[in-house]
This record gives structure tokens, C-alpha cells and sequence, in this order.
């Protein structure tokens, strides 16, 4: 076991009562210990201190040798004020009330009160330290001043420059923690004011965050904007599936749709952050395209029918077929439990073992780099952070998986890593990258097979890999004794199979990190693509794969097709092997939650709940399963894809009913090896890493 750091402590004292500190601790911070509050505007407990709005006002005194007592002549900022030996500080002297009363006065001078229409009413900082810390009355009856009203910054953010209290918080975030520097002060004095480099749109990835950390209503979202108060909304803790990293969030929802999405803390996960692709791009399931009742298709038009016509007509369609003739493609953003019924039914009851998840242009086998890698272990996303080196090879992090970018860049930011980066375009990882090795595309392989010779001490191919992948041999070179001096970990996601030699790219990446005593994690994109990994939703012995399953509805070996949570038009490349093939599926069931071209083609379409509409588990890209509690109730008589198909199964095969997800979760423990330890009892606190 490695040996626990030594923190130095330093004795203080709070209010006269003693206490024990890290050395350095902000006073901010060290208050919290004995459940006492210093009121703040613009410290955040993740990103530096600037003492900018001074509400943390508090007294300190240090003791004399003679006994005495000396105070300091004037009140310091506590989000700045590091704990020392011997300090004594007040949080709830006469003097402070005053100051904060006065801090409070000179913020509220130019602050419009427009509390009953801002956003932020009800739920406002600014509205709870002025009630709890500020002055009883006004003294100003002077006109405030007045600025344009509902600017947009972006699509998703609108700025409201009248509140603005110039905490920079918003600044501090984009240059801190995403990175992108997008926003900083223009002017000074009381014309200072947040804005974008010449006014353009405020487009990073990570925008929406700068809305939950204004601590007014200076900047709000576009999309929540005047459509609901904080007391009309019901809130609920959910999982994000709009990518694989699995980002714990708040959703609010009002007459069962989803106004607001906010980051939930998950200190292993995503902190507290979101990226806005998950803050966002839930408002999608409030379409008015969503499925809502069983179809059945009639000549040339599908007809609403009950779910028990639904049944008995898929049972019609598979009449007379055999396992060969079957076949499933389910989605990576389906929860566990409706992967393992499904591969309950198709393998185990229909006994098909044409079965696949994935709908990349290239697809391992299981026994290829890639299949192995898939349910291989993967370092924890939280683990980034104690890190020296790390490399990213192959993808573009932001985009990909944009809360580990946040991990990674917050390793360089704060504790000094020393990034490298290995891709065949620009990414956002180059702004901070130690390392930049840019290589032309199709050679990733190349690249790869130099950087391990290197590391293992022979470099007499650098010349060679320097013509071929056009990155200069000295930044090899010098990646690679970083890499191995380091052992730094490598980060490369699924997306890699679908560029040229990427199989042998993962088998060179391999090699390096066992050179460089470190580990190779080859990340998933989708919400669930780990878990059907994991469960191996993947074509038995002779079954087929995705393309193969195509190809077999074209020829007409494949008679049934099932596609659950899956739109091949939009996810599949071949666009008219597509359409050939639902063309030429004597019989196609298509479950699903919104309507798309998949739709037309289909004999039979289920309607599926939404991921705020179920209860199940998601796998994210670290291998951790978390629960994801139903958050509203679904529209129509839309079902979770595990019930569904739960009830067709004993309609086939009659068995022991599963009544609930929980039990689901029970049977796929009971029959899927990673799975062993896991169940929705351990699943209740951040979620559980398989073994």
C-alpha cells in the first residue's frame, strides 16, 4: 500500500474555538469544518481565489508572546486569507456585519430589482446574502444605470449586464477549467462587463457551466429563459447519456417536460461540471416527434394499435423462422437491462446469434486489439489528476469524451502533467499540450510503433517515421522520454478502429505502455457502449455482425430485424446498404423513442421511455455502472425496451416474470462474471467500477 502524504497542520482558532488545519488553507474553507458560513460572491471552492467582491469579509488577530492579543488594523478577505500558525479569526463580529452591510449597499446600488422576473429568483445568492447579511432599507433613490437587456452570447447562454456584479467568475471559468479563455472584462470601473473577443459568439463546449456558477441572474440560459420559477419545478438526481462519461446532473422538469439540466457533484465523475451536448441536448425527448403508441403496419400505413396487437404480430413475423434468419442491432445508449433482455431473447430463446451493438465503419471481433480492449481495464477518470505524463492519442477529447478533457487539462493546470498529443488534426488538447505530434492521416500506426521503439531504447527508425507521418524525429524523440520517464498512462477511444491501421495502432500503443510501465485505456463514445461490451452483445459463434446482418436482410438471409434504440440512417456510413436493407427485411421492428426515417420502413414500432423516463443502469467509459433513477413519467404508453421485451419473451417461452428493473439487474449479475458484485443497493452512492 503506498504510504499516506503528511499534510502539515497549523493550529487556528474560529470564533475562540480552536481548530486543527492543512498549512495554507483558504479560511473560506476552514470555517466549513465547524458548520459556520463565510458568505461569498466570487470565490469558488475549484478555482483560484481573487477577493474580488469582498463579502467574505472577517477579523483576524494573532496572539503575543506577552499573551495579548493584536488584530489586525483591517478586515481580510477570507477566500484569500491562507490558515497560519497561531491565527485567530471572527466571522460574527459588529464590525463585520457592518462591512458586509456596506459590501452588500455599494452591489445593490446599480442591480436592477427585478427579483420576480429574473431567472435566478428564488434561488439567488445575491437574494439570500442581502436578506440574511444586508441592510433592512435603501438609502439610494438615484436612477440606476441601464444597459441593453437579453444580450446573447450564444445559442445557449444570454447575458443580462444590468445584474452583473463583476465577480468574474464567469472569466475565471473559461480561462481556469475549460480552458478557452472565450470570456474576459472589457472596460473597468462600472463599465467593466463580461464579453467575448470582438464580440463573437460564445461558443465553447462548455459554456452552459458559466450559467450555474453566476452566482445573479447576469447570465441565464437561453433555452430555460421565463419558462418556469425554482418553486414550479421538481427536481430529481439522474445520469447524462449523451456520451460515455456518465456525468451525474439534476434534471428539472415541469408538466413532464425537462426545463433544466444542472451538474450534480460526483467527485469521481464529472466534479460538478457539464458539458453542454449533456446540458442541453436533453431538451431533444421534449419533441413533439416522440413515439408514443405500438404501430403495426396495414398495405402501406402504420396504425396505432395495443401493445398485445403489437406482440401477436411480431409473433406472426417470426413464425416459421429459424435463429439464422433473426437478427438484433440495439443502440449504445441502451441500459444494461435492456441489452441483457434482449440477448436473453434473441440467443437464448430464438437461439439467433446474430447480435451486435456497434455501428462503426470497421468492427473487431472480440479476440482483435479493439474486442479485447473493449471490457479490458480502464483507469478511473478521478486518477488523471495525480498523473505526471499522459498521452492522447487518436481522438479529440473535447468532442469525445469532453469530462475527462476537463480531468486531463485540470492535471496540467493545477498539478503540472506534462501532456502529449498525437492526432492527425487540431484539437483543444494542443493549447496546453507539451508535446504536439501531428501526423498525417493514415499513419496513427506508424506514429505509434516509433514512439514504442523509441521508449525501448532503439531509435536508429526515427528518420524513417519522420518521412512517413511527417512529425519531426526530435518530438518523438522527446514524447517518448516523457512517456517512459513518466510512465505515463494513453488515452484513445473506440473511434480509433475507424481510422487506416488503427488495430495496430491500439497493438503499438500497447506495447508502449508495458515499456513505459503504465496502462493503455481505449475509452467508449456512447452512453452504454461499455455495457454492451461488458455483456457481450456481440454475434455468437457464426453469427453476424452489423454489416453482416445488412448485408444478410439485402440477400434475404436475414428475414426479421430488430433495431432497438438505433437509427442507422443517421449512425451507419453506408447509407445505401441502409436502405437496401430495411427495403429488402421481410420484417423489421423498430423500438425506439423518437421518430425517424428508420420509422418508415417498419413493419412493427415500440415506443421506448427516454433515459429520464426508466429506471436502469448506464456502464461509462471507466467501467463504472451507476443507476439512473426515473425522473418523470413517461408520454403515452411508451415502455422501458427490458419490459417490452420481457413481456414478448413470455409470450414465446413462458418463464419467471421480471417485475422491475432491480430484478433485471439481479439475473445479469447472476450470469455475467463482471457483473458479480454488482446490484442497485451498491449502485446508490457515485456508482460502483466493475471488477
Amino acid at each position: 500500500m503506498a504510504a499516506v502524504a503528511d499534510v502539515q497542520t497549523v493550529n487556528i482558532s474560529i470564533n475562540d474555538i480552536p481548530l486543527q488545519v492543512p498549512k495554507g488553507e483558504m479560511i473560506v474553507e476552514s470555517v466549513k469544518r465547524l458548520g459556520l458560513e463565510i458568505p461569498i460572491f466570487c470565490y469558488h471552492p475549484r478555482m483560484k481565489p481573487v477577493g474580488m467582491c469582498r463579502m467574505c469579509l472577517v477579523e483576524c488577530a494573532f496572539k503575543m508572546p506577552d499573551g495579548s492579543v493584536r488584530k489586525m488594523p483591517k478586515p481580510q478577505a477570507g477566500c484569500t486569507l491562507p490558515a497560519s500558525e497561531g491565527l485567530m479569526v471572527y466571522t460574527d463580529t459588529e464590525a463585520i456585519h457592518k462591512d458586509r452591510k456596506g459590501v452588500l449597499e455599494f452591489l445593490l446600488i446599480n442591480h436592477p430589482l427585478d427579483c420576480p422576473i429574473c431567472d435566478r429568483g428564488g434561488e439567488c445568492p445575491l437574494q439570500n446574502n442581502t436578506l440574511a447579511y444586508g441592510p433592512s432599507t435603501s438609502r439610494f433613490v438615484e436612477l440606476k444605470r441601464h444597459a441593453p437587456k437579453a444580450f446573447p452570447l450564444s445559442q445557449y447562454v444570454t447575458l443580462d449586464l444590468e445584474r452583473c456584479i463583476q465577480c468574474g467568475r464567469c472569466v475565471r471559468f473559461t480561462e481556469e477549467i475549460s480552458g478557452d479563455s472565450q470570456l474576459a472584462f472589457r472596460f473597468r470601473g462600472g463599465r467593466m462587463q463580461p464579453s467575448t473577443f470582438e464580440m463573437r459568439d460564445f461558443d465553447s463546449k462548455f459554456s452552459g457551466n458559466v450559467i450555474e456558477i453566476c452566482p445573479v441572474g447576469a447570465l441565464t440560459s437561453t433555452k430555460y429563459r421565463f419558462r418556469a420559477r425554482p418553486w414550479d419545478l421538481q427536481t430529481r438526481p439522474a445520469t447524462c447519456t449523451l456520451c460515455s462519461n456518465g456525468c451525474s446532473v439534476h434534471m428539472d422538469y415541469r408538466a413532464d417536460e425537462i426545463v433544466r439540466i444542472n451538474g450534480r457533484t460526483n467527485e469521481a465523475v464529472n466534479e460538478e461540471w457539464t458539458c453542454d451536448r449533456g446540458k442541453f441536448g436533453h431538451y431533444k425527448f421534449n419533441s413533439d416527434k416522440r413515439l408514443k403508441l405500438p404501430h403495426v403496419r396495414n398495405t402501406n400505413s402504420l396504425s396505432p394499435v395495443s401493445w398485445a396487437e403489437a406482440y401477436a404480430s411480431i409473433l406472426g413475423g417470426l413464425d416459421g423462422l429459424k435463429g439464422p434468419e433473426i437478427a438484433v442491432i440495439a443502440g449504445g445508449t441502451r441500459t444494461n437491462e435492456d441489452l441483457f433482455t434482449l440477448k436473453h431473447l434473441f440467443h437464448d430463446t430464438l437461439k439467433s446469434a446474430n447480435m451486435d451493438y456497434r455501428v462503426s465503419a470497421n468492427l473487431a471481433t472480440p479476440d482483435s486489439p479493439f474486442g479485447v480492449a473493449a471490457t479490458a481495464t480502464k483507469l478511473p477518470i478521478a486518477s488523471y489528476e495525480s498523473k505526471k505524463a499522459i498521452l492522447v492519442f487518436g481522438t479529440s477529447l473535447a468532442d469525445e469524451e469532453p469530462i475527462l478533457f476537463l480531468r486531463v487539462r485540470k492535471a496540467w493546470f493545477k498539478y503540472g502533467a506534462k501532456v502529449v498529443v498525437a492526432t492527425d488534426v487540431p484539437t483543444d488538447v494542443d493549447s496546453f499540450a507539451h508535446v504536439i505530434l501531428r501526423y498525417r492521416p493514415g499513419t496513427g500506426d506508424i506514429l505509434a510503433a516509433g514512439l514504442a521503439s523509441v521508449a525501448a531504447g532503439d531509435a536508429s527508425a526515427l528518420s524513417t517515421v519522420e518521412a512517413a507521418t511527417g512529425v519531426r524525429a526530435t518530438d518523438i524523440a522527446s514524447a517518448a522520454a516523457i512517456l517512459k520517464e513518466n510512465a505515463a498512462p494513453i488515452i484513445a477511444t473506440s473511434s480509433l478502429i475507424d481510422q487506416q491501421g488503427g488495430a495496430e495502432a491500439l497493438t503499438q500503443l500497447n506495447a508502449l505502455a508495458a515499456i513505459s510501465g503504465s496502462i493503455c485505456s481505449v475509452y467508449s463514445t456512447t452512453a452504454n457502449e461499455q455495457g454492451a461490451a461488458e455483456l457481450g452483445f456481440l454475434p455468437g459463434k457464426g453469427g453476424r455482425n452489423t454489416y453482416e446482418i445488412l448485408q444478410g436482410c439485402v440477400n434475404g438471409e436475414i428475414k426479421f430485424l430488430w433495431l432497438a434504440g438505433v437509427d442507422l440512417f443517421a449512425e451507419y456510413a453506408d447509407q445505401k446498404l441502409v436502405e437496401a436493407a430495411l427495403e429488402n427485411v421481410e420484417f423489421l421492428v423498430v423500438q425506439d423513442v423518437l421518430q425517424s426515417e428508420t420509422v418508415g420502413y417498419a413493419s412493427v414500432v415500440l415506443p421506448a421511455t427516454a433515459p429520464s423516463e426508466a429506471d436502469g443502469s448506464y456502464t461509462n467509459l471507466e467501467r463504472r455502472v451507476q443507476r439512473s433513477k426515473p425522473v418523470m413519467s413517461a408520454p403515452g404508453e411508451s415502455k422501458p425496451v427490458w419490459r417490452a421485451v420481457a413481456e414478448l419473451s413470455l409470450r414465446i417461452k413462458p418463464e419467471a416474470p421480471l417485475f422491475n428493473a432491480g430484478e433485471v439487474m439481479d439475473r445479469i449479475a447472476a450470469k455475467t462474471p463482471a457483473f458479480a458484485n454488482v446490484a442497485y443497493a451498491t449502485l446508490e452512492d457515485g456508482g460502483q467500477i466493475l471488477e
